[in-house]
């Protein structure tokens, strides 16, 4: 009876040892794919830069805001936080229109409406729309000279906790003629 009961548990274990190879063999090969598409993933991604930029056509009119991958184009750039709603930004948008066509490649011009988007100027100063918020190609905020600074009116913000410059904005309605030149002081010609 006692040598019956070894064999039963000596089998038990086996099936046991089986099934845990048998899952430890599955895994493997489930971690071996997965490390395998990865790779051929990564091999597909292409780096976003200036030139990509300049070879693709970006939208102007944008559902949120993702900065990081803005400034990774490494271009100077505008997002103008409106409403096709808002009588000041409707005037605005053919200044943004005609910007964004003609300096594909140069500058990207983004406009976003903050009442179809409600959260997508959540981490922006926008307290009235229209709002602009200017970056550098290094993705800098934009500093204006002081001869600009006394032509159009900018709001420098700086975190509080390490008193760092992180956002230089313009409150209203901007023409075309000053958008040039704002972003001639940033190199787009």
């Amino acid at each position: 009876m006692e040598n019956e009961m070894v064999k039963k548990n000596k089998n038990l274990w086996g099936k046991i040892l089986i099934v845990i190879l048998a899952l430890a063999v599955v895994a493997g090969i489930y971690v071996y794919k997965k490390a395998e598409e990865d790779k051929l993933n990564n091999q597909n991604t292409v780096q976003i830069d200036s030139e990509s930029a300049k070879e693709e056509e970006l939208p102007l009119e944008i559902s949120s805001v993702d900065l990081d991958e803005i400034k990774s184009y490494g271009l100077p750039f505008v997002i103008d936080f409106g409403s096709d709603s808002c009588m000041p930004c409707r005037e605005m948008a053919p200044v943004l229109e005609t910007l964004h066509e003609s300096w594909q490649g140069k500058a990207i011009v983004h406009f976003v409406d903050v009442w179809k988007n409600t959260t997508a100027a959540n981490n922006f100063p926008v307290s009235v729309i229209p709002t602009q918020v200017f970056f550098n190609a290094d993705g800098t905020p934009f500093v204006p000279s002081d001869e600009l600074a006394q032509e159009i009116e900018f709001t420098l913000y700086s975190s509080k906790d390490t008193n760092e410059h992180i956002y230089t904005v313009h409150q209203g309605g901007v023409t075309q003629e000053q958008m040039r030149k704002i972003f001639a002081e940033m190199g787009v010609e």
